[in-house]
């Protein structure tokens, strides 16, 4: 792990530190609406549907926030991209807290959901152009992997807030990240690639008429479509699973939960983060030593298996040691997501392939949170899980039109 570090270079590593504590944070701020759903929903009057409907609006924005962001980092740069993401959904956090309807709880979602898009595509790809191509899949893997830690935060962050001071405090709590933003500005460097490909823009524009015009990019529109309908599939599964576990635990058993409190649900999920954690650092020594497309597969096809089981488990002691296992290898392979992306798309173009990629498969998947609690509130969350792991099974067969990128220099 040392010799992995000390191989990259003090730009590569402060980009990454850059993007992993923004992807965490991003975690931290998103997934706080996840660990209080069911005291938003008690409060202010919702059912199960509306607050997926409230979670599914927030993908969608997310989508086109990442697409938005996309072109940002490859216009303005990636670390102005990613500091105006972080901004954006740190202040619209602390907004959700202000809500007093569920239109204006809505309105702030969905300004949220933009930055939380931008701030992936604009942290993946300054990491994929700052790290040599034979530590790339680790690089990822650690930015990755901070999701977990973002999310496990927020479960602490909930079972010590959410008691005493309410739901609307944990949202205030969100604010926090913006103070980062600071940071990135003053240290982080924009990636050398992303300068020599915007030189070469600027002098393309000033060539005098006689001389041979830039020549086009191309874009593998086929591999952009499978691209974008797997990581569609695998969206909807995650977001699906990871959005209702929560209420899943927390909700009482007359109402198809497992009646957990609210200490004890956070204790889960932090346990379930752990897992999620070591999937995600676990997927970039792995796909980086056996290939891309072979890691990805086996972690999607072993993920539906135990999806199944864990919607299909009643017993508490049983579900606290699925859990882990279930966020190991159901949310890992999101690791592999920005190094096959990266190897596919050359840097003239990179960021907004990645965004469209990365959040067009979010804006299809948008319909999960909706869907799968319409299901877990009208035929229980045991066929609510059970269609989030047929998902896992439809990603791992689309990988038939992905090829095998590991090794791949960066264009």
């Amino acid at each position: 792990m040392l010799t992995f570090w000390n191989e990259a270079s003090p730009a590569a590593q402060k980009a990454l530190v850059a993007a992993s504590l923004g992807w965490m944070l991003d975690a931290f701020d998103v997934m706080l609406y996840a660990l209080i759903l069911t005291a938003v929903v008690k409060d202010m009057g919702l059912t199960l549907a509306v607050g997926g409907q409230l979670a599914s609006l927030t993908l969608a924005a997310s989508a086109v926030g990442g697409l938005i962001f996309g072109v940002l980092a490859d216009k303005l740069g990636r670390t102005r991209a990613l500091s105006l993401s972080i901004l954006l959904y740190s202040v619209f956090t602390f907004a959700c807290g202000l809500a007093q309807n569920v239109w204006q709880l809505a309105l702030f979602r969905v300004l949220l959901g933009l930055g939380m898009g931008g701030e992936w595509a604009s942290g993946a790809v300054l990491v994929s152009e700052t790290w040599p191509e034979k530590h790339r899949g680790k690089a990822l893997g650690i930015m990755q992997s901070c999701w977990a830690i973002g999310y496990g935060t927020a479960a602490i962050v909930v079972a010590i807030v959410l008691p005493r001071y309410g739901w609307r405090a944990v949202f205030f709590v969100g604010i926090l990240p913006a103070l980062f933003t600071l940071w990135i500005r003053r240290s982080v460097q924009e990636p050398e690639l992303w300068k020599q490909a915007r030189a070469v823009r600027r002098a393309g524009t000033l060539v005098p008429a006689t001389s041979d015009p830039p020549s086009p990019v191309a874009i593998p529109w086929t591999l952009v479509v499978f691209l974008t309908l797997m990581n569609a599939a695998t969206m909807f599964a995650w977001w699906g699973l990871n959005l209702w576990v929560p209420s899943y635990l927390s909700l009482p058993t007359a109402q198809g939960g497992i009646g957990l409190t609210t200490e004890y649900m956070s204790m889960f999920v932090v346990a379930m983060q752990v897992g999620m954690w070591l999937g995600y650092v676990s997927f970039g020594f792995i796909s980086d030593a056996f290939g891309r497309k072979p890691t990805y597969v086996m972690y999607l096809v072993v993920a539906a298996v135990l999806v199944w089981a864990y919607g299909a488990t009643r017993q508490p002691a049983l579900l606290l040691v699925l859990g882990p296992f279930v966020a190991f290898f159901g949310t890992g392979y999101f690791s592999g997501f920005g190094a096959v992306a990266s190897e596919i798309f050359p840097t003239a173009i990179r960021a907004t392939a990645l965004g469209v990629t990365y959040n067009s498969g979010r804006l299809l998947s948008a319909v999960a949170p909706f869907a799968i609690g319409s299901l877990a509130q009208s035929r229980g969350f045991g066929v609510a899980f059970t269609i989030t792991a047929i998902a896992y099974l439809i990603a791992a067969v689309l990988w038939i039109g992905i090829p095998e990128t590991k090794g791949r220099k960066l264009a």
